[in-house]
């Protein structure tokens, strides 16, 4: 049993509150200590992701609010809806816990085909810099994986995802990794903020901008990106025009951390040699120079 299938198998019955039987030592899974039920479950269906692309200049909350509210009935409705949608998905992560540890699809092995391909919605947040950023800016003209976090299991199941991938492309200037720690609440959203200064700490420098501390409403988008609970990792592979082109969550499987290594090359090689990289940067160098003088920058 590898010190990786253990680690897992720990936290798993940490978060459930039970234990699990021991594993034949001459059991060689490295990653998935479920490799059997993993069996059952379903490769990856659909692309995931939604329809619309999200604009580099993005609409103020404020904007967004007026466009979407109009007029006081829609916004009660919308207040009921939203505490329905949470207080069911409470009760529903935690049961999916007790089934294959919160896992209910295993990824692809290969890309979702850019034709079929869905976008990465617009994420905004707070990097480890105190700096307010979006997913569009930042994953614009680069090949991202990025990670939603929410747990502390969801950041060592984070970290058995993309460190093969990390290992092989962190000297890439087209490759980023990109952390998102999602809560759902103001007040968790608080609390982890209290503590960056300690997270900070974990993380080099350099890479500060590309941790965002995140207080963003995802429930309408937890189908669309295949969040089926939010109390596990979800990883994203986006390429530079801001779809999604593979995802996995969870307890990684051997198979899905091999793909994520494979697919992100592909994507680089494809980008690197992509004559229109040169436009896109100009696009991206414009559009960081209007965001830096914005008001909402300030």
């Amino acid at each position: 049993m590898s010190a990786r299938t253990d680690i897992q198998r720990t936290l798993r019955a940490q978060a459930l509150h039970t234990s699990f039987p021991t594993r034949n030592k001459s059991n060689n899974a490295t990653y998935s200590s479920d490799s059997k039920d993993s069996d059952s479950l379903p490769l990856l269906s659909r692309p995931l992701g939604v329809r619309d692309r999200p604009d580099i200049e993005r609409q103020s909350r404020m904007d967004r609010f007026r466009q979407i509210y109009v007029d006081r009935e829609g916004l009660i409705e919308e207040r009921r809806h939203l505490v329905k949608e949470v207080t069911r998905s409470n009760f529903h992560d935690i049961q999916m816990l007790r089934h294959h540890g919160g896992k209910t699809w295993i990824a692809p092995k290969q890309l979702i085909r850019e034709d079929k391909a869905l976008y990465l919605p617009d994420i905004s947040g707070k990097d480890l810099n105190g700096q307010t950023t979006h997913t569009t800016t930042l994953c614009f003209g680069k090949i991202t994986v990025l990670s939603l976090i929410s747990t502390k299991v969801s950041e060592l199941q984070s970290t058995g995802f993309v460190m093969p991938t990390n290992e092989r492309y962190a000297g890439n200037p087209l490759y980023q990794h990109l952390q998102i720690n999602l809560q759902d609440s103001s007040m968790k959203s608080w609390i982890v903020t209290l503590f960056a200064s300690s997270i900070k700490r974990t993380i080099d420098p350099n890479r500060h901008h590309l941790y965002i501390i995140s207080k963003e409403n995802m429930e309408y988008y937890r189908e669309p990106l295949g969040r089926d609970t939010s109390k596990v990792v979800y990883v994203y592979l986006i390429d530079e025009n801001l779809k999604i082109r593979w995802a996995a969550g969870a307890d990684p499987l051997e198979e899905e951390v091999r793909a994520l290594e494979i697919c992100t090359g592909v994507l680089l090689n494809r980008w690197q040699n992509d004559p229109r990289r040169e436009e896109v940067a100009k696009q991206l160098a414009a559009a960081q120079r209007q965001n830096a003088t914005s008001p909402a920058a300030q």
